[in-house]
């Protein structure tokens, strides 16, 4: 035989018996991951089962089912009273308003003055945010009685009423910065501050803490899991 041919011949076995273990190893490695893969879905799937058969979960569950029901009620019952929305009312109405709700904040106002506009416009647009809070307006014009019984000088004027007892007011633009152009949200701190309203961030804290409770169970679960 030519000895060109042979060494060809055996260069030729030599890359198909290469070939062949390559072909060997490589289906290995697809079997390793594929049964590394079923064993972690076997993992999982016992995880997620444990989670929820996990009894401080379920209480937990409940719990929070249990107080988002209750706030709900709340606010049905504070919406009935007219809260969660910024009314016009009637002197005739005024006593039986400020008196029916613990907090209330009544803008009296004047229908030709622009700055009276522009408080209807903050007030408006914190109502619905701040439904413990009763917001109200009065045209002053229509209501004489009660503008000289509580002193009522310059408008617009925001008195804040506890319990039917006026305990504060806000008087023109003089603690907004005195210029027309102040935010809603320079509004909402200073009624803040008189503690006529309060922050709308314990919602979103009991989410909080109610997910990182759900960690915790899950940790517990499986202590190797990544956080998230």
């Amino acid at each position: 035989m030519d000895p060109d041919s042979v060494k060809s011949t055996l260069s030729n076995l030599a890359f198909g018996n290469v070939m062949a273990a390559a072909a060997r190893d490589y289906q290995k490695e697809v079997l390793a991951q594929e049964k590394a893969q079923a064993s972690s879905s076997v993992n999982e799937d016992i995880d997620l089962d444990e989670l929820m058969d996990d009894p401080e979960l379920e209480k937990l569950h409940a719990d929070r089912i249990a107080a988002l029901k209750k706030e709900a009620e709340k606010r049905q019952a504070l919406k009935r009273q007219g809260h969660g929305e910024y009314r016009e009312i009637s002197e005739g109405d005024f006593l039986g308003e400020v008196t029916g709700s613990e907090k209330v904040i009544c803008h009296f106002y004047h229908r030709e003055f622009y700055r009276c506009k522009i408080m209807d416009k903050h007030l408006k647009s914190l109502a619905p945010r701040h439904v413990d809070t009763k917001f109200l307006k009065l045209d002053a014009e229509n209501a004489p009685f009660f503008v000289t019984k509580l002193g009522i000088k310059t408008l617009p004027c925001v008195i804040l009423f506890r319990n039917g007892i006026a305990s504060d007011r806000l008087v023109g633009f003089q603690d907004l910065g005195g210029k027309d152009d102040f935010s809603t949200k320079t509004l909402e701190g200073f009624l803040l501050k008189k503690g006529i309203i309060k922050e709308n961030k314990k919602e979103e804290e009991d989410d909080d803490s109610y997910a990182d409770r759900n960690r915790s169970v899950r940790s517990s679960i499986n202590p190797d899991s990544d956080s998230d």
